[in-house]
């Protein structure tokens, strides 16, 4: 089961002005296809061959190299689809919002401590919404890492890299990651891996 490039769930233009046609087209024709390439080159000939995207991140963890791109092609699977046109705000659906309040006390202090996580992770990386044992935390991991590597599912994940904001952004990341939450999210994909990671 060879890694192939999903199709962005929307057309490229659809996530403006919060994330331009621009960043997209870098981000997911670009950065996304190399991860791919690079990770199926990897593989070739190897045990991984023929294992699913999650198999090969818990299980290629400590090789760094395929690690890396497996991880990336894993995270960017879900993070085109923890995005949507119109997403993002409060509108989060009962269970997803029930669970983020027993894990985290309350829906401010999951976005202070998600957009804080994502400032403070230094260099490249992710900011992660996670389930582990049974309870929602925030979580940050650098480079291609993310929970499944840490016992835990991811529910939701940004990308702090500066390809992902850069473009649109330069260098404030913090106005990015506010604007993720407010217009981007697709609360409905965060509540289908929350369900699956129950």
């Amino acid at each position: 089961m060879s890694f192939e490039l999903p199709p962005l769930p929307y057309a490229y233009d659809a996530l403006q002005p919060y994330m331009s046609k621009e960043t997209l087209e870098f981000h997911h024709d670009k950065h996304h296809q190399a991860y791919v390439t690079t990770g199926n080159n990897l593989m070739k000939g190897t045990e991984y061959e023929g294992k699913s995207v999650e198999e090969v991140v818990k299980d290629s963890y400590g090789n760094q190299p395929l690690f890396n791109n497996a991880g990336q092609h894993y995270n960017h699977i879900h993070f085109w689809k923890w995005m949507k046109p119109n997403g993002g705000g409060t509108k989060i659906p009962g269970t997803v919002e029930k669970a983020i309040i027993d894990g985290l006390g309350s829906i401010d202090k999951f976005r202070e401590d998600f957009v804080q996580a994502g400032v403070t992770q230094f260099g490249s990386g992710w900011a992660w919404l996670a389930a582990k044992n049974g309870k929602l935390e925030i979580m940050k991991t650098p480079n291609g890492e993310n929970p499944l590597v840490h016992g835990a599912k991811p529910i939701l994940g940004v990308d702090v890299w500066e390809h992902s904001y850069y473009i649109d952004y330069r260098n404030r990341r913090p106005d990015y990651l506010k604007a993720f939450l407010d217009h981007l999210v697709n609360w409905e994909h965060v509540e289908k891996m929350l369900s699956e990671a129950r």
